[in-house]
């Protein structure tokens, strides 16, 4: 008579489901765009100690400024990302907190008009 091997295959898939559900919460980089220079950065967002979050435009090459310090990123990942944390992608040691990048759809991919999901280029 074999063991029961139910609790073996629940607990299987279980870990399965998390693995996957938290591959698709916090995404590969290569899916959050692309670091860029400086000089390519059409605008320029102030990071504090206060800032929580910033709002983007994908497609966008922002030049974010942490004290003294400052790096750019062109938001030109997955056209389904609608936020990440923006930790992920800064330089090592620039930002000692928190921040949150919410991205609004691209315009041009949006047929004209552009919505910014009501993200739109305000930032905190």
């Amino acid at each position: 008579m074999k063991p029961d091997r139910l609790p073996y295959r629940i607990a299987a898939i279980l870990f399965c489901g998390a693995a996957l559900s938290s591959c698709r919460t916090i995404p590969a980089v290569e899916m959050l765009g692309d670091p860029a220079p400086l000089s390519a950065a059409t605008r320029t967002i102030n990071i504090g100690p206060d800032t929580k979050w910033v709002n983007v435009t994908g497609g966008e090459t922002v030049k974010f400024t942490i004290g003294d310090k400052a790096f750019a990123w062109n938001f030109d990942g997955a056209l389904d990302l609608d936020s990440f944390p923006l930790n992920q992608v800064v330089p090592p040691d620039l930002l000692d907190h928190p921040v949150q990048a919410y991205v609004a759809p691209n315009p041009s991919y949006l047929g004209g008009g552009g919505r910014h999901g009501g993200h739109g280029g305000h930032h905190k």
